[in-house]
């Protein structure tokens, strides 16, 4: 195994079964987001705040080719959006990397997201009437990235335990 790469919509559990693999498997584990806000010196919604949804887009793209492409076996853990921007969704393809989109459903996600809205820059401002209707479009905006991964994992009424262990199984 050389990388394992999360992707799927926020909410969706990436960073915590990312973290559960990594632990089962006793290698490496990097969240992305977090990755972003090391090398930025600031959250990522200071990020979006004081330079834009570009500049993000871009430093992720960067740091995101630089872990694929590394020579070390990582747990990857993506952002959201990771696999919609500059192609990031053609390194879900590489020959050492097994990707998985973890699918869930959008009441799942609403009921994830909805008490989480000040953390997460892209839901900030959305009223809990609003937020289903703003998931079922960026679902169905990013459908085709998500699906570019390798494997899909549907996580509705799992544990982090049962995800984490059904990608363990896919990886043997």
């Amino acid at each position: 195994m050389q990388k394992v790469v999360l992707t799927g919509y926020m909410g969706s559990g990436k960073s915590v079964v990312a973290a559960q693999i990594a632990q089962k498997l006793h290698c490496d584990w990097i969240d992305l987001d977090q990755e972003i806000e090391k090398v930025a010196g600031i959250s990522i919604a200071k990020l979006f705040e004081l330079k834009g949804e570009l500049h993000f887009r871009k430093l992720e793209h960067e740091l995101f080719t630089q872990l694929v492409t590394s020579s070390e076996s990582l747990i990857i853990s993506t952002g959201g959006g990771t696999p919609c921007y500059y192609n990031n969704h053609q390194l879900l393809q590489h020959t050492d990397v097994a990707s998985f989109y973890l699918k869930a459903a959008i009441p799942t996600l609403v009921s994830r997201l909805q008490n989480e809205r000040m953390k997460r820059p892209l839901l900030a401002n959305l009223t809990d009437v609003d937020l289903e209707e703003y998931i079922a479009k960026h679902l169905f905006d990013r459908n085709f990235y998500y699906l570019q991964s390798k494997f899909v994992i549907t996580v509705d009424e799992k544990t982090v335990e049962q995800i984490a262990d059904e990608i363990i199984g896919r990886l043997t």
